[in-house]
Order: C-alpha cells, then sequence, then structure tokens
C-alpha cells in the first residue's frame, strides 16, 4: 500500500485502521489486521504497530483483548446518572431498535437487603422484574427490580416486552425523588451469559431507589458492561 513519507509511520497504520472503521470495512466488534499482518504491510516493527494500536486503544476506537486479537470498539450508549430516564426512549432516539428479554417477573418474599432498601420487613412480598434490554439486538444493561407493590398493585400484569418498568412507574405512581449509588464490579456467571459478555469484563453497578411523594415505590440494581455503556453527569453549580 502506497505511503506518505512525511508522515510517521504508525500514524499511517492508525490513519488506515480509522479509514477501514469509517469505511465500514471493520464494524464495531470486528477484529482488525494482526500486529504481524500490519507490521507486514507496512514494512515496520511489531514496535511500530504496537505504538499505533495502543493509541486506537487508549482513544477508546479499538479493544485488545489478551490472546484473542484487537477488536472496533462497540459505541457506548451513554445514560444520564442524575436522572430516571426510559432506556427504551434513549435507544429509540438514537435510530436503533431496542428489545428486551424478560428473565424473571413475579413476586415472592423478600430477603433482608432487599427488604432495607425498599423499606418493607423481612419476608414481606414484593414485586420483582430482571429484564435485559438491548440495543439492535446487543444487551446493554440488565435490570433486576424490586417494587412494593402497595404503591404499584398492578405490576404483575404488565408486559414487559412491550412497556418497560420506567413506563409503568412514571404512569402509575409518578417519581418524585431518586437515589443513586454507582459502583465498579465483576458480574456474577448468571450476570455474564444474560449480558452475553466474557468473564473478566467489570460492568457499571447502579443501585436506585425511587419515590413517589412519601412512598418509597422500588428498589433496583442495574449492571451496565464497560464495554458497551457509560454514564453522564451534568451539575448546575450556580
Amino acid at each position: 500500500m502506497a505511503k506518505d513519507s512525511s508522515v510517521p509511520r504508525y500514524q499511517q497504520i492508525k490513519d488506515s485502521i480509522l479509514e477501514g472503521i469509517r469505511e465500514a470495512r471493520y464494524l464495531p466488534g470486528n477484529r482488525i489486521p494482526s500486529e504481524l499482518q500490519l507490521a507486514a504491510d507496512f514494512g515496520v516493527s511489531r514496535m511500530t504497530v504496537n505504538k499505533a494500536i495502543h493509541d486506537l486503544a487508549k482513544a477508546g476506537v479499538v479493544t485488545r483483548i489478551a490472546g484473542s486479537g484487537t477488536f472496533v470498539a462497540e459505541a457506548k450508549s451513554v445514560s444520564p446518572l442524575m436522572d430516571v430516564s426510559n432506556i427504551a426512549a434513549e435507544i429509540r432516539r438514537r435510530g436503533h431498535a431496542y428489545s428486551a428479554r424478560v428473565l424473571v417477573h413475579g413476586s415472592g418474599p423478600v430477603t433482608e437487603p432487599i427488604a432495607l432498601q425498599l423499606g418493607i420487613r423481612l419476608g414481606d412480598i414484593a414485586g420483582h422484574a430482571q429484564i435485559v434490554h438491548c440495543d439492535n439486538g446487543v444487551p446493554i444493561l440488565l435490570e433486576d427490580r424490586f417494587v412494593n407493590l402497595a404503591w404499584a398493585a398492578d405490576f404483575l400484569d404488565q408486559d414487559f416486552t412491550r412497556i418497560t418498568p420506567h413506563e409503568y412507574l412514571m404512569e402509575a405512581c409518578p417519581l418524585t425523588d431518586i437515589e443513586h449509588t454507582v459502583e465498579a464490579v465483576l458480574p456474577d456467571p448468571a450476570q455474564q451469559a444474560a449480558l452475553d459478555i466474557p468473564a473478566g469484563e467489570p460492568c457499571l453497578l447502579v443501585h436506585r431507589r425511587t419515590w413517589s411523594g412519601q412512598h418509597l415505590v422500588s428498589f433496583a440494581r442495574i449492571w451496565h458492561p464497560g464495554s458497551r455503556y457509560k454514564l453522564r453527569s451534568h451539575t448546575r453549580l450556580r
């Protein structure tokens, strides 16, 4: 391939990969040529190739997976941290197709940790839904939600493949207050399987409680794969 001698070789490699991404020769999730192949194509050392790949990885353009290769990074969805938004609406605003897989939808006695978060007694009955939300078929969020049925009595009658819990709760008992905590975690095997992510990939885990007036309505744990999602916060200080 033709090379401009005035441009450093590592930059030529970066430009070639970026051009391939722009022209859709390398799609999100696709593996790009190996360092050995790029070194041969450009007539350079692997050290030069490694610098180019390192720069692209640092910029979030590609993802390096030990033992597997280098892949075009998936575009990350962005969600506001300090607000409660409807994931289905977010995805559709981007012109993508939203879908959901309902893993759990029912009710039962709560454990002590859930009772404390939901403000009810140990063993009380609460609604429970566990849902995988997908963007163009790719899982980007695992929601595990518990609801106080005293304030959301028909929670169990909803079809959460057609309406999200957020949409239902905003209609049934409009939310007025939210509480968030966020931590980085390694998901367990069941969560990895639900999100279709490899072992060892970290997630952002949001713990969220919501109120309607004086009533504590729901507690949710929401896992966001680190490679597919990011949270944003904007605070006006004055």
